[in-house]
C-alpha cells in the first residue's frame, strides 16, 4: 500500500508509456477508488509528462 508522498519507480504504465522507468511521487491522500478505476496518481515524473494513473502492479516503492 502506498501513501501520499511515497517515492515510486514506474515499472510500466498503460496511461502513458513514456513514464515507464521513471520515478515519481504518489499524489493520492487516500487509497484509489472507482473514480480512478483503482489506480494511483503519480506526479513529479518529468517536465513534459503530466501526472499519470498507474495500478499497484505497475509501481515499485523506493
Amino acid at each position: 500500500m502506498f501513501q501520499a508522498g511515497d517515492k515510486v519507480r514506474i515499472v510500466s504504465c498503460a496511461d502513458d508509456p513514456r513514464a515507464a522507468g521513471r520515478t515519481g511521487r504518489i499524489v493520492d491522500e487516500v487509497p484509489p477508488g472507482p473514480l480512478t478505476d483503482g489506480k494511483w496518481t503519480v506526479g513529479g515524473i518529468g517536465l513534459l509528462i503530466a501526472p499519470v494513473l498507474c495500478s499497484t502492479g505497475e509501481l515499485q516503492k523506493l
